[in-house]
């Protein structure tokens, strides 16, 4: 599948030649489709704004997406979009001329909401809630604007299953992102196609083609994050028993609703047993 004349997008140019980074692309690629396939994410002639944070998942899931579609395995257009928040420091030119450069129709859109969280949340409390709801919000806007169905973002599988964790730990409930679902208003898609794709090789794939990383700690990430605490107990039980993480992940596609406890799942009520035989 991959070669050494099977660079079909300025996104793989200078790609390694090594066979170790072939079957990285080809697992990674191959991990995107089955989940776009697995979850119906596609309506062919759709066009699909793919959000672009400029991490390593962003530029991995553009890179995956573009693959596909390359090779006639996602019927879509792809619209790129990077949302400038205002950040202090935010290297504003890196992602306009990176998505130039390799051809990618996109829209950069700028919108302070930096100041806005800066502004409402309370001196030593955590960003990431409302800084997410107000990108969230302004992406739900530009793809309305854009004629698009979905938004398109970089959640991996490892993202998926620490939210799992941090629900189960701290919000008292199942659940998680799920790989494709519709907006409050009803008019929107919202897509995850890295949904089985290990952060790990998200990162080795954006290293190996040097990608221009912009870090997520431009805000001031505080320690102490719920989600850094839970990756970091993933972090030990997958160094104490490689692939949990995989196992564990398998475990949110095989749920029995009769072996939890919620009856809104099961008709706990309605269980009997075979009446006796006379």
């Amino acid at each position: 599948m991959l070669d050494e004349t099977d660079d079909i997008h300025a996104l793989f140019h200078g790609a390694p030649k090594t066979t170790e980074f072939k079957k990285l692309r080809k697992r990674i690629v191959q991990n995107t489709r089955e989940a776009v396939e697995q979850y119906g994410m596609v309506r062919p002639g759709d066009r699909w704004l793919v959000c672009l944070s400029g991490g390593k998942d962003s530029y991995t899931l553009l890179a995956a997406l573009t693959e596909l579609q390359w090779r006639g395995l996602l019927p879509v257009e792809i619209l790129a979009c990077n949302l400038d928040q205002g950040q202090p420091g935010f290297p504003a030119t890196v992602l306009p001329e990176f998505l130039e450069r390799m051809g990618v129709p996109h829209r950069i859109e700028y919108q302070d909401t930096y100041s806005i969280v800066m502004d409402k949340v309370p001196q030593g409390r955590t960003f990431c809630a409302l800084c997410s709801r107000l990108r969230r919000g302004n992406l739900y806007r530009i793809a309305g604007e854009e004629g698009c169905s979905a938004v398109v973002l970089g959640h991996h599988r490892d993202d998926i299953l620490e939210t799992f964790f941090m629900n189960l730990f701290h919000g008292g409930r199942l659940a998680t992102m799920p790989p494709k679902l519709v907006n409050e208003e009803g008019d929107l898609f919202v897509l995850r196609p890295l949904a089985h794709v290990a952060e790990e090789d998200c990162e080795r794939f954006a290293r190996a083609m040097q990608y221009p990383i912009i870090p997520c700690d431009l805000c001031g990430s505080q320690d102490g994050l719920q989600r850094q605490q839970v990756k970091q107990i993933l972090d030990g039980w997958e160094k104490n028993s490689p692939g949990r993480r995989q196992v564990m992940f398998r475990a949110l596609m095989n749920t029995r609703p009769s072996h939890l406890l919620d009856p809104a799942l099961f008709d706990f009520a309605g269980l009997d047993v075979k009446p006796a035989e006379s």
